[in-house]
């Protein structure tokens, strides 16, 4: 199963290796030049494949638990400072995802969309420290009872040059179900209350719409 926001990619990708092999089949006839170009352009569109891919996942609803927005590995977790929506000290939780990773964002809780706001800039790697505040980025905070408002932020990465944010205000979202997609290398930040029970560590690896990140 694949992403929506993959269809044009992996149209022009499977029309490019069947054009590439069309071609190599026909004028090149040294068979070792042939073959390597034609596994590299199989390579290509298995890699494209593979970016947009988008497993199905059924998320345990629960009012009590933040789970993952994305797949990757644990990168941050400490108290900080948020400067843009609660201008006060929360817990950042931040999930870096690395070229390999389904990128697929998904909503951490249910609740109602009290914020979204997307942010021009720039294309600092996804583990800068300056990326939260300086990259490409959206901010999406969805509030329900368990929690309060709950921030989470999409950031662009050195490689990324898209972010699909799905989130409006007023909307009312369901935990786990599909909120975006982030193309290419990317992080996605937490911003929860302080004494929030944190269930993961550093470097651990999330899954996205099952990892149980907090829980109240």
């Amino acid at each position: 199963m694949f992403h929506k926001e993959g269809t044009q990619s992996i149209l022009l990708a499977t029309i490019f290796t069947a054009i590439v092999l069309l071609l190599t089949d026909n004028f090149i006839d040294t068979n070792w030049i042939k073959m390597t170009i034609q596994l590299a352009t199989l390579l290509f569109l298995i890699i494209i494949l593979q970016f947009f891919r988008n497993p199905k996942r059924i998320a345990i609803l629960n009012e009590n638990h933040i789970i993952a927005p994305v797949d990757g590995k644990v990168v941050v977790i400490e108290e900080v400072f948020e400067s843009e929506y609660f201008k006060d000290k929360r817990l950042q939780i931040s999930i870096f995802m690395s070229p390999i990773n389904v990128h697929v964002t998904r909503y951490p809780l249910s609740g109602l969309v009290k914020f979204s706001k997307y942010h021009p800039g720039k294309f600092l790697v996804a583990w800068h420290p300056k990326a939260s505040e300086e990259n490409e980025r959206t901010t999406i905070v969805v509030e329900n009872k368990t929690f309060g408002a709950v921030l989470y932020r999409q950031i662009a990465g050195a490689l990324a040059k898209r972010i699909v944010n799905y989130a409006q205000e007023g909307m009312q979202v369901i935990q786990g179900t599909d909120a975006g997609f982030i193309k290419f290398g990317s992080r996605v930040d937490l911003f929860l209350p302080l004494g929030t029970q944190v269930n993961v560590v550093l470097n651990q690896k999330a899954i996205g719409g099952k990892t149980i990140i907090a829980t109240k």
